[in-house]
C-alpha cells in the first residue's frame, strides 16, 4: 500500500511539472522559420573592419538600424557574384520603402584588379545603396578568415587572366549587428525575401520582429 501511494505521488509530481512545462513552451515565443542557415549566436562572421572606396574605414556599426547582407566576390565573376546581387537588388525594390533598411555590402577578394573606380560602377549597376569594400590582400585574408569564406586563384593564359574560385553564400546581419543566416547560393530571391521580411519585423510567422 505505501509502495501504491508513493508511485501515485510520483505520478502527479512529474504530472504537474510536465503540465508547468507545457505552459512555459506556450509563453515562449516560437524561433523565426529562416529559409537559410541560421547561425545566430556564431562565433564567427562577426565583423569587418575594411576602407571602402572612398577610403573610409567601414564596420557593421555604420549599418546599425538596417538588416545587412555581406557578400565575398569579385567584379570579374561571370554568373555567382551578379547573380547574387541581383537577386538582393530585386528583393529590396520588392520590399518597397522596407527595401531601404536592408544593405548590400560587397568585399572584394581580388584588390589587385578591382581598383576603387571599377568597384563603385560595379556596384552601382545594382542600384543606390550598395557599397563596395576592398582591402589589402593582408586585410583581405584576415576577413575572410574571421568569416571562414574560402577563396583561391585560379590560373589563366596569362598571369592578369586569372579566375577566382570563392564561397558563394551571403552572410545576413540583423538591424543590432548580429550574424544570423548564411544563405547559400541558388536559394532564391523569394527565399531571401522571407528572410529579410523576418528580420525587419515584416513576417507572419512567429518572432518576426527577431
Amino acid at each position: 500500500m505505501a509502495h501504491s501511494t508513493l508511485a501515485r505521488r510520483r505520478l502527479i509530481v512529474v504530472g504537474g511539472l510536465a503540465v508547468a512545462l507545457a505552459a512555459c513552451d506556450r509563453g515562449t515565443p516560437a524561433a523565426p522559420s529562416f529559409k537559410a542557415v541560421d547561425i545566430t549566436g556564431a562565433d564567427y562572421a562577426r565583423d569587418f573592419d575594411l576602407p571602402d572606396v572612398d577610403g573610409r574605414q567601414r564596420t557593421l556599426a555604420d549599418f546599425k538600424g538596417r538588416v545587412t547582407v555581406v557578400f565575398f566576390g569579385f567584379t570579374q565573376c561571370p554568373d555567382v557574384c551578379p547573380t547574387t546581387l541581383s537577386e538582393l537588388a530585386a528583393v529590396k525594390n520588392s520590399l518597397g520603402a522596407d527595401g531601404d533598411r536592408v544593405q548590400g555590402v560587397f568585399i572584394t577578394v581580388d584588390p589587385e584588379r578591382d581598383t576603387p573606380e571599377l568597384l563603385r560602377a560595379y556596384v552601382a549597376n545594382f542600384g543606390a545603396g550598395f557599397v563596395a569594400l576592398r582591402g589589402t590582400p593582408e586585410q583581405t585574408q584576415a576577413a575572410a578568415k574571421h568569416f571562414k569564406v574560402f577563396y583561391a586563384k585560379v590560373p589563366g593564359s596569362t598571369p592578369g587572366n586569372y579566375s577566382i574560385d570563392h564561397t558563394a553564400a551571403s552572410y545576413v546581419f540583423d538591424a543590432q549587428g548580429r550574424v544570423r543566416l548564411f544563405a547559400r547560393y541558388g536559394s532564391g530571391a523569394e527565399a531571401l525575401q522571407h528572410d529579410l521580411k523576418l528580420l525587419l519585423g515584416k513576417g507572419s510567422g512567429p518572432g518576426g520582429a527577431a
